[in-house]
């Protein structure tokens, strides 16, 4: 399997697949670059070269203990994009993904890259505090690592069973196959990442980090995001980025680069070209 090994010795899976501009896909929590297979083949097929990697302790990466933290996070894309000698890159972030983009930008520079797409993304900060009062009761995230350390099998059944793609919405028919291909990515991943990575994806604030970022940024959510909510995610990121566009989905769940894939994969396709 192609890897690109850390500065701290970690093995990162990625994939590499055609030609042309890159764009680089960060998957969401806890799942991996699989959770990408439509906007892949989409843009492979439109001419460019696409790379998604799989997170530390996600996927096929190692299984390490440490390191479940944003910064590593974005230290282990930069060893990605260097390894790939990747530039004028798109980068391209769902959920967790879009939280990692973000500090790789932020913290490494924008000299690689030409755009970035923030989709259904965690900043600026989820978790409520004194200064985020729209966000969510930590409590929320602590029973997601218990969870993790108690339910993992049945939790991650669950999640995408409900509230991901708004399977849980009256009029919305479950898709078995969304569901087990997301318990399957899932399961491959190693527990204390995704326990760990709990506390990175819903504490740590972007706020700085965004208003750092020069380069064009969509940021792109659904209105009836049950996993990342709208008002307190999508339209403050877009007012903290110097250069940011909002566009938001009517209706459309957190998981919408899977059950909307054809509309997102157009809109993404429009701001890369424009």
């Amino acid at each position: 399997m192609p890897t690109v090994t850390t500065d701290d010795g970690v093995e990162i899976f990625y994939k590499d697949w055609g030609s042309g501009q890159p764009i680089v896909f960060s998957h969401g929590w806890p799942l991996s670059s699989d959770d990408w297979d439509a906007q892949m083949m989409f843009f492979l097929d439109k001419g460019y070269r696409v790379v998604a990697h799989d997170r530390r302790g996600h996927g096929r990466s190692t299984q390490v203990a440490d390191g479940h933290d944003m910064d590593h996070y974005a230290d282990d894309l930069a060893a990605v994009v260097r390894h790939l000698e990747l530039r004028e890159a798109v980068h391209v972030g769902h959920s967790t993904g879009g939280g990692e983009v973000v500090r790789f930008l932020a913290r490494h520079g924008e000299g690689r890259a030409a755009k970035a797409v923030l989709i259904a993304a965690v900043p600026p900060l989820m978790v409520q505090t004194d200064a985020n009062p729209g966000g969510l009761p930590k409590a929320v995230f602590d029973d997601f690592q218990t969870q993790v350390a108690t339910n993992r099998s049945g939790f991650y059944r669950a999640v995408p069973e409900g509230p991901f793609y708004g399977f849980n919405r009256d009029g919305v028919e479950p898709v078995e196959a969304f569901i087990a291909n997301w318990w399957r990515q899932g399961m491959m991943g190693g527990a204390k990442a995704h326990f760990d990575g709990v506390v990175a994806f819903s504490q740590t604030d972007f706020t700085e980090d965004l208003k750092r970022i020069q380069l064009p940024v969509l940021v792109m959510h659904g209105d009836d995001d049950q996993v990342v909510p709208y008002d307190d995610s999508g339209p403050l990121s877009a007012q903290l980025l110097p250069n940011g566009t909002l566009k938001t989905y009517k209706g459309f769940p957190h998981g919408m680069p899977t059950t909307h894939a054809e509309v997102i994969n157009s809109d993404l396709l429009e701001f890369i070209r424009a």
